[in-house]
């Protein structure tokens, strides 16, 4: 099958699911941005004659804290490569009876309890572009790229939640027990530590930004289950990693073989347009 010539997918691991195996031919490029250096070298190589660039989010050792990852570098380098699209990993926890762990959910909205992160490129800094970005967020994710994914899944018989908003919290700890029964009511379905601000700024950088959401643990909020801890989490992700593997090397050849140049050129329009520049 050729590759489309205007699709190069970028793909984000996060915890338990940032295994370069999944790349065939693979190479590995140190970049530096005006932002700073990402969370690890980019891997090059192929998915079924796609090519992918692959960047784990905590580095590849997992030595990044949610508050510490790069953001702003991570998405400027993977743009920079080329990537038009983004399909992004995460753990997270459930804050829903029916969304069990081991489920995959694929995320359309979120609510940011995040405090201390950069969330533009236009931060007024020597290495910045100059103006002020108010980029539209009332559909943070790529639609389209979503469809694909949730069509992938239900194809391969993955338990799959078709929507869901996700609370972000700061992190690196956990939730307490009145915060995770107040983000229930709010109507959070999931909860994790990374969503924000990296769709921010993929949505900024004009590109296709997917997640796929794999629930580990139901949170704290639920009576007479374990309170999520660290074992638990990885214990989930090492049994149901290859869901999400299994979907992206299914989905990827799919978002090939498709038309997307109204979509990538709705996504630059609204990035470009958003802009405010200084006035002379």
């Amino acid at each position: 099958m050729a590759s489309n010539g205007h699709v190069k997918i970028g793909i984000i691991g996060g915890s338990g699911l940032d295994d370069p195996d999944i790349l065939e031919g693979r190479t590995e490029r140190y970049v530096v941005t005006p932002f700073g250096k990402p969370s690890d070298a980019l891997i090059l190589g192929k998915i079924k004659n796609v090519d992918c660039v692959l960047l784990a989010r905590h580095g590849r050792q997992h030595t990044i804290m949610p508050t510490n990852v790069n953001y702003q570098a991570n998405i400027w380098a993977l743009k920079e490569a080329g990537c038009t699209h983004l399909l992004v990993t995460t753990a997270c926890g459930s804050l829903r009876e029916d969304i069990q762990p081991g489920d995959i959910v694929l995320i359309d909205q979120f609510i940011d309890r995040t405090a201390k992160r950069v969330q533009t490129f236009y931060d007024g800094q020597p290495t910045s572009p100059t103006g002020v970005c108010h980029i539209p967020m009332a559909d943070p994710f790529c639609s389209k790229t979503r469809e694909v994914l949730l069509e992938v899944a239900q194809g391969l018989g993955v338990k799959c939640h078709p929507r869901g908003t996700m609370v972000t919290i700061e992190g690196p700890r956990f939730s307490s027990r009145a915060e995770s029964l107040m983000f229930r009511q709010w109507g959070a379905d999931v909860i994790n530590m990374t969503t924000v601000p990296e769709v921010v700024l993929a949505k900024e950088a004009g590109l296709c930004y997917a997640s796929i959401a794999m629930a580990t643990d139901y949170d704290c909020w639920k009576e007479h289950e374990e309170a999520v801890c660290v074992d638990n989490v990885l214990k989930t992700m090492k049994e149901n990693a290859n869901k999400a593997s299994s979907i992206l090397l299914t989905a990827i050849p799919q978002i090939c073989q498709m038309d997307w140049e109204s979509t990538i050129n709705a996504h630059k329009l609204m990035s470009q347009s958003s802009v405010m520049l200084p006035k002379h």
